[in-house]
């Protein structure tokens, strides 16, 4: 069981920050990435489609043998969590716990938290940061264009600024001091979101989180591995060229070979 490796699926390209974070961490942990690209985005389907698509991916890698299942998608974990845990007998890590156990951490309990519109629409945050600070305030803002923006690389691009500007703008009045970025995608364009939101505001990276609930748990159940350099082996349902390609810049260094196959 120590031996074999992690399964982390995502809607596309964004749970790559939350794999890059996996091996910063625990380098010497086998990973295996599905990345629904096929289907993507998630963010924007029925929270019965979500779950459909969630199951069908999980399954995929769960055949592959994994020994843990991590769901690097916001929506995914907003919808999905209950019947993933349901269905396959293994541990199932999301990124919302984690990202909201961090945020807990408010000063002032006035916490900010800005995702794709099926994330904000779900209040999976809420409920989160709600359950460990009962008389935290928190504001949600849907920011749907810093997906392309960081697809694109242009998260310190003036537009990235304009845009973190407009969304944000209702945030910074609110005077938060934690700020949750709920979309894998959103590490890229933290340097723009810093500088708009400011340097006392805190801001949670749920993949950075994610990995650390990773961690924890290995080192609690002693599943982690030696740091001897795992293997990464990634997997599209689309053709994998535009994943590669951007894919660089979520995980910060070449993929190598990307397969493409079918589930569902």
């Amino acid at each position: 069981m120590r031996y074999r490796a992690i399964g982390i699926f995502d809607s596309g390209v964004g749970g790559l920050t939350v794999c890059k974070e996996i091996i910063r961490q625990l380098p010497g942990e086998n990973l295996i990435y599905l990345g629904d690209t096929a289907r993507v985005p998630y963010g924007t389907k029925s929270a019965q489609t979500v779950e459909r698509y969630a199951l069908e991916a999980a399954s995929f890698l769960v055949e592959q043998g994994v020994k843990l299942l991590v769901v690097a998608c916001n929506t995914a974990s907003a919808v999905a969590l209950p019947a993933l845990r349901e269905r396959f007998q293994l541990p199932v890590i999301g990124v919302i716990e984690p990202g909201a156990q961090r945020a807990a951490d408010s000063r002032n309990r006035r916490i900010g938290v800005i995702g794709t519109e099926g994330t904000i629409n779900s209040g999976r945050y809420e409920e989160a940061i709600r359950a460990r600070v009962p008389d935290a305030k928190v504001l949600t803002a849907a920011c749907p264009l810093f997906v392309p923006l960081a697809e694109e690389c242009w998260s310190e691009h003036e537009v990235a600024r304009l845009t973190a500007e407009e969304y944000l703008q209702p945030l910074r009045q609110a005077k938060v001091d934690t700020l949750v970025l709920g979309c894998t995608h959103y590490p890229l364009l933290r340097k723009t979101i810093q500088q708009v939101m400011g340097p006392d505001v805190l801001l949670v990276d749920s993949a950075e989180e994610t990995a650390r609930a990773v961690a924890d748990l290995f080192a609690e159940q002693g599943l982690a591995l030696p740091e001897l350099g795992g293997r990464r082996d990634f997997y599209v349902t689309d053709v994998p060229t535009r994943f590669e390609r951007v894919g660089r810049a979520f995980l910060g260094r070449e993929l190598g070979r990307v397969q493409q196959v079918q589930i569902g």
